[in-house]
């Protein structure tokens, strides 16, 4: 009699620990890489919405004053999220925000965009 039922099962490959590992690390790091690039385009969308700017003119004030407050991009775009849901932000990076955005947004800045 033939048993229709095989209850065996077969035991997963091994994976070498080191690999494992190594794998485990690449995909966090992919993880946040996803997360701060989302961080990073939800803070041009602010810049835009405040400044009246296009997308390429967000992106240059953002890393603009990410090199000028010496503070890495990812945490400004963190810091500009927030001020745009809580109106907080600290005076240093407001301060560059505003300076970097009145430099785009002002009738010099269309002008010169025209040339």
């Amino acid at each position: 009699m033939c048993d229709s039922q095989d209850t065996r099962t077969e035991e997963p490959a091994q994976v070498p620990r080191e690999q494992l590992v190594r794998l485990e690390e690449e995909v966090d790091h992919l993880k946040q890489a996803v997360t701060s690039h989302a961080t990073v385009d939800q803070a041009i969308g602010v810049i835009l919405a405040v400044g009246q700017l296009t997308p390429a003119h967000g992106w240059d004030v953002l890393k603009e004053v990410s090199q000028n407050t010496n503070i890495k991009l990812r945490h400004i775009a963190e810091l500009i999220v927030t001020w745009g849901r809580t109106g907080d932000l600290p005076s240093e990076v407001r301060s560059q925000l505003e300076s970097s955005i009145d430099r785009r947004s002002g009738p010099s800045a269309e002008d010169g965009a025209a040339s």
